[in-house]
């Protein structure tokens, strides 16, 4: 039997394998050197933020069109999953942020919540007959700085619980200490709130200004009842 045939369908099946071999060997890809470039440039601007840029899409988009039979086919392939895979993080931990600030802003039903309703303006005052410029003014007043509460006035002020005032919104509050030194030393501060604005005491308010209301199920609130007199 003569392999003269077979030989010349073997070489047939080369010339037709051959434009083949070369179309795999094909060049850098100009799309790929682009999209690279641009990616480059964002991250260094943005960081991990960059991955939600609108541009990040047009990257993907370059990146997409690079030749299959590329040298930089791998290369587009890499960049590719760590944009799509930096997306699905930042987008993660978008959400987790989002959630994060909702549940802060949330009162839960039956919590109880001090407000202030504001005073009625006070009507024209008398001048005292007697007594010193200065009496009753020991202590912080109006315009003191809230960081002097902190470790001044012989640490006779501490922390009370946030109020929700009027038209003015959550406000830090300080108090008396219930000690009986401070009582002496401040007499004038025991049925008072500190009210903190800016940094700073805005007024002095009668603890009686004060009413805690209860939140119901429904979103709606209701005043909780005035506890017993105790006395002092």
């Amino acid at each position: 039997m003569s392999l003269r045939p077979l030989a010349g369908i073997a070489f047939a099946l080369l010339l037709a394998l051959a434009p083949t071999a070369c179309r795999r060997q094909s060049g850098p890809s100009a799309e790929y050197e682009e999209a690279a470039r641009r990616f480059r440039e964002l991250y260094a601007k943005q960081l991990d933020a960059a991955y939600l840029d609108p541009q990040m899409g047009e990257i993907e988009a370059q990146l997409q069109r690079v030749p299959a039979d590329s040298l930089d086919a791998e290369g587009a392939r890499d960049l590719l999953q760590r944009i799509q895979q930096g997306r699905s993080r930042m987008q993660a931990d978008l959400k987790a942020r989002q959630d994060a600030v909702a549940t802060a802003r949330e009162v839960p039903a039956g919590t109880s919540m001090p407000t202030l309703t504001p005073p009625a303006p006070p009507g024209p005052r008398e001048v005292p007959d007697a007594g010193p410029p200065d009496a009753g003014l020991t202590g912080p007043q109006a315009g003191t700085l809230a960081s002097e509460l902190v470790a001044g006035f012989r640490g006779c002020f501490r922390r009370g619980p946030p109020i929700d005032v009027e038209g003015r919104g959550m406000r830090e509050t300080w108090e008396l200490a219930d000690r009986t030194a401070c009582r002496l030393e401040y007499p004038g501060h025991g049925d008072v709130i500190l009210l903190i604005e800016e940094g700073r005491v805005l007024t002095l308010l009668p603890k009686s200004a004060v009413r805690t209301v209860q939140v119901t199920a429904d979103g709606g609130t209701a005043p909780r009842p005035a506890p017993a007199d105790a006395g002092r």
